[in-house]
């Protein structure tokens, strides 16, 4: 899928080239990093973006050969688009083969993010997984986001079809304008950057994976209460809380990764989804835990 100079992607792109600034933190940290924020479907900045810059902010304060395996990250305040954003990042420890990191984003004075991260050395060692489900369609055969959402005349619609960095495609259906025919906590997601990105920065890849996935972590919640997005903001207010990931593998954000996803249970006006993250091969990438305030109908 092509995209015009300056289109969703790259301005996501633009917004990820943090900016190291001049100064201390508000906890006497040393480094600090400035970013930008790119429109969202929502008029709050969207999660997964200061998600992303955080990772990357203390991405920038390891050693060349340490990738984040893993990281843990508080969703604290909504953010302003109209204000930048900064990341102070605490070292924590740097060791052999493993560094730890800690980051809050801060915005107008307030935190609105708080993250911890950790790296490591590419090393050797016993590898198993969880195989990836047999008899998956391939993303060519199902239909995108870009294509079912093309012809509606509405603000989320154009978004998803025409301003998203990510293409997105549902087996079995999305719940972009109605709820599941079929509402179970699970689904398969299919989804890749919106054109081919020039770079082979693995921790940019990663960070646009954190990006990405947080657009539909809390979807199993949804179908299996029988909802759509077009219900959140609405009867159904719905935000994340909390986010872990671990990433197992290399992988391009710019090509098909296949999201496995569940839902555990919702109680107390929280959800959880899960996900596992295969590539095309079958490798998996990625595990992923998302918490989120769904506050359904009793």
């Amino acid at each position: 899928m092509s995209d015009a100079p300056h289109g969703p992607l790259d301005r996501l792109l633009a917004a990820l080239d943090l900016r190291e600034i001049e100064g201390w933190g508000p906890r006497g940290e040393e480094d600090v990093w400035r970013g930008e924020s790119v429109p969202g479907p929502g008029r709050r900045v969207y999660g997964g973006q200061v998600l992303s810059q955080a990772l990357l902010a203390c991405g920038r304060t390891v050693e060349d050969d340490r990738l984040p395996h893993s990281l843990h990250a508080y969703f604290l305040r909504e953010g302003a688009l109209d204000s930048p954003i900064d990341f102070a990042v605490e070292r924590l420890r740097d060791g052999r083969s493993f560094s730890a990191r800690r980051t809050h984003a801060i915005q107008a004075g307030r935190p609105i993010l708080s993250l911890t991260a950790s790296f490591q050395v590419d090393q050797p060692g016993y590898e198993t997984q969880a195989a990836m489900p047999a008899d998956v369609p391939p993303p060519e055969e199902v239909t995108s986001a870009f294509e079912a959402l093309r012809g509606i005349d509405h603000p989320a619609a154009r978004y998803w079809a025409f301003d998203s960095a990510f293409e997105l495609a549902h087996i079995g259906g999305a719940l972009y304008v109605g709820p599941a025919d079929d509402p179970r906590p699970e689904q398969m997601v299919w989804m890749r950057a919106r054109h081919a990105i020039d770079s082979d920065d693995l921790l940019l890849h990663r960070a646009l994976l954190a990006y990405g996935c947080d657009q539909v972590m809390l979807e199993p919640v949804l179908r299996a209460a029988g909802k759509s997005w077009a219900d959140v903001g609405g009867t159904v207010p719905m935000a994340s809380l909390d986010h872990a990931m671990w990433f197992h593998r290399d992988a391009r954000a710019d090509e098909w990764l296949l999201y496995v996803q569940e839902s555990p249970g919702a109680q107390g006006g929280r959800g959880l989804g899960l996900a596992r993250v295969y590539d095309r091969a079958g490798a998996l990438v990625a595990t992923i835990a998302q918490e989120g305030m769904v506050r359904l109908p009793a």
